[in-house]
């Protein structure tokens, strides 16, 4: 196998960790006779220090080019880094967002595992967390609320925000579709978490899953408010298989659960486009 990766070391740890991720991946190609391409490139706070954007076209290119792209870590303290004094789309996390819409990584897989060696570290007791968790949560990734037109003003002396979270049947299609071959391989059980009993948004979603989940047979859906999924992590994170649910909701709930497992930084993520195209990150915090 002849492979072209993209490796973007990224921000704060991020370089240390890529340099230790193609350790294990030449390791692998030695052993099973592989072949790969490495092109290195700079996204986020790197991106900005050299270039004054956080993502070039010419890294855009570079990554359409590739089999798939390795990614470090993006972003800084927002409190002290001097890339977070910048206008919005001039950020950090501006490449990133751009970078998954350009390459249309639509499905954002997050693991949250408790590994036997995090036992002790895990925050929640060992009477609720009993033989541990293993749990997937797919996270749609290019749009709602993240990429939804937005905009402030003032009128009248008054500021006001507005950001507008907007899915499409299609949208949400593809990514539960996602889902539940996934769960097909491991425990079949979907949960999908929205906000159904607020938002015109959750209530679309949660009729396109129904039609998805008649497609398989074989996988329990349960339907989970989205306050109470935040809740059940912490109090029965064992019960979850495979969560499905929206971009901003998916952001937060994968973090928190991979905190439960008693370290954020030991799980990578993959995101997916709808050829065999992938994002892979290996920590999901720069500093």
């Amino acid at each position: 196998m002849n492979l072209n990766i993209v490796c973007i070391p990224g921000d704060g740890i991020g370089p240390e960790v890529i340099a230790e991720a193609k350790r294990v991946l030449n390791k692998t190609i030695e052993k099973y006779s592989h072949n790969i391409v490495y092109k290195d490139a700079l996204m986020g706070g790197a991106s900005i220090d050299a270039y004054g954007e956080p993502l070039t076209d010419k890294v855009i290119d570079i990554a359409k080019a590739a089999d798939a792209v390795l990614l470090g870590s993006i972003g800084g303290n927002t409190a002290t880094s001097p890339w977070y004094k910048l206008a919005p789309e001039l950020r950090p996390e501006a490449g990133l967002l751009r970078l998954r819409k350009e390459l249309n990584l639509f499905a954002n897989l997050r693991p949250a595992y408790l590994y036997e060696e995090l036992l002790e570290a895990c925050p929640i007791r060992k009477d609720v967390i009993g033989n541990g968790f293993d749990m997937v949560i797919v996270r749609e990734l290019t749009s709602g609320l993240y990429f939804g037109e937005r905009h402030t003003k003032e009128v009248n002396g008054v500021i006001t925000a507005v950001d507008t979270l907007s899915y499409s049947e299609k949208e949400i299609h593809r990514v539960a579709v996602k889902a539940f071959e996934i769960a097909m391989k491991r425990s079949k059980k979907v949960t999908n978490v929205d906000k159904v009993n607020v938002l015109d948004s959750s209530r679309l979603w949660r009729k396109v899953v129904e039609e998805v989940a008649k497609n398989y047979p074989e996988v329990t859906l349960e339907h989970m408010i989205v306050d109470n999924c935040a809740m059940q992590l912490v109090k029965n994170p064992n019960q979850f298989d495979v969560i499905l649910t929206e971009n901003m909701f998916g952001d937060i709930l994968s973090d928190e659960a991979s905190a439960v497992t008693g370290s954020i930084g030991m799980l990578s993520s993959a995101s997916l486009n709808e050829t065999k195209f992938g994002l892979y990150v290996t920590v999901q915090r720069p500093t």
